[in-house]
């Protein structure tokens, strides 16, 4: 009898991978009565040059572009692609591929991809981020403590002059920015360009009072066409940053906005709604470790990556393995969390740390990141009994706290604002 299909030819566990090769570090089950081996080669097979019978004729090059899993432990498989599988600089068609037909698959039960390594070879045909932390650092002269920022609350709701006076209000409690949240863009009681107008004013405001740098995350989010304009709007206006819901507006367009910026050096934040949709499950899906790696990769210069005290999922160890994935030259393999990447030229990204927080818990946000953050106090701010000002200078008390080494009880004694929070929330972890 004829031999059907060919997925054993897509493991080889001698196989020794090249320097040129990406490498995938998969999670998979096989279903019900199909071996490990055999549910790695389709993996493989699916998401490179196989399809699910032999063929009468192949071209030899064929052979050269076959994906291999080389390597099997336990539920983990790792799989190597030779380079000229993939477009350069093409972030859509590396995800048709290795996160593509493969998770529709009937010869997998559950599969999550984990990580994938990139060689240089690849990632030289992207630019990364525009700015790294050093420079956005300049550009705010912040340099001893993360950068702070808050969304006016409730985060949907507000006319365009009632966000605006929000925003003014953190802006003089001490916080650097003042952010939209991922469903704010320009709805009738909120348009975007009368948003962009009134906070500018209220902006100019707080930076002529203060003598401090201050700036919005507004969300440019939209048909890509669109948010190439409200980009400008944001640059013309004097504005630094944009926000773009990174995984809604899809990969194409993360590409497009960051060569967009590329002239007018604005600095790309980058919210993760929707994510949890496909990371969540620790057992399918793609973990919001590559994900992340992906959004640098693409040019955002920082991303949410949780709290582990706050309101949203993310194990400690998660958001530690995220922030040095986002802030490190070169990261060793650590299974399975990661897999070993040298970023090359791509510079570094801020992790943001976000989801309800307060005061009471910034000491332990800022042991899990360091200093190194960009760090999003909301409703723990506009909850404060004293309102918005109040509860952003409660939260700069904690930071100096943090800073000097003491507790927050030591410092609320001569801080009347953190005293007034830590009265209100202590140090309570929502749920």
């Amino acid at each position: 009898m004829k031999k059907i299909d060919w997925y054993d030819e897509f493991v080889d566990l001698d196989h020794k991978p090249s320097p040129d090769e990406l490498i995938a570090l998969f999670y998979f089950e096989p279903p019900e009565g199909m071996s490990f081996s055999e549910s790695a080669g389709r993996i493989a097979s699916e998401s490179s040059t196989g399809t699910w019978t032999t063929l009468d004729r192949m071209p030899k090059r064929m052979r050269s572009l076959q994906a291999m899993a080389f390597e099997m432990r336990g539920n983990l498989v790792k799989i190597a692609y030779p380079l000229d599988l993939w477009e350069e600089g093409n972030m859509p068609q590396l995800m048709s591929g290795i996160a593509g037909n493969i998770f529709g698959m009937k010869g997998v039960r559950n599969l999550r991809l984990i990580d994938v390594s990139l060689p240089s070879s690849y990632i030289r045909h992207y630019k990364g981020p525009l700015h790294g932390m050093d420079g956005i650092r300049d550009m705010f002269k912040v340099y001893d403590r993360p950068l702070t920022g808050a969304v006016p609350k409730p985060k949907i709701g507000f006319s365009a002059s009632e966000h605006a006076e929000v925003a003014y209000e953190t802006w003089m409690g001490g916080f650097d920015l003042v952010k939209d949240d991922e469903n704010l863009s320009s709805q009738t009681f909120n348009r975007f360009d009368k948003r962009v107008q009134q906070m500018t004013i209220f902006r100019n405001r707080a930076e002529k009072e203060t003598g401090e740098k201050k700036d919005g995350l507004v969300n440019i989010t939209a048909e890509t066409d669109e948010m190439m304009r409200r980009a400008d709007i944001l640059h013309d206006a004097g504005w630094k940053y944009c926000m773009v819901d990174v995984v809604v507006a899809g990969f194409s367009a993360v590409q497009t906005v960051r060569e967009h910026v590329q002239d007018t050096g604005m600095i790309i934040h980058a919210h993760r709604a929707m994510h949890a949709a496909f990371t969540r499950n620790p057992h399918h899906g793609i973990s919001m470790l590559f994900l992340a790696k992906l959004m640098r990769l693409a040019g955002v210069n920082q991303i949410h990556t949780g709290t582990a005290v706050g309101k949203l999922v993310g194990s400690r160890e998660e958001v530690k393995a995220l922030a040095d994935l986002l802030r490190s030259d070169h990261l060793d393999e650590n299974i399975p969390l990661n897999l070993e990447q040298d970023w090359g030229h791509i510079r570094s990204s801020f992790p943001v740390s976000s989801g309800g927080l307060h005061p009471g818990l910034v000491p332990e946000v800022l042991d899990i990141y360091g200093k190194d953050l960009v760090l999003l106090v909301s409703g723990g701010i506009h909850g404060h009994p004293k309102g918005t000002r109040a509860g952003a200078k409660a939260t700069m008390q904690a930071i100096e706290a943090w800073k000097e080494g003491i507790s927050l009880e030591e410092k609320a004694q001569n801080g009347a604002e953190l005293s007034q929070a830590l009265e209100k929330w202590g140090h309570l972890r929502p749920k």
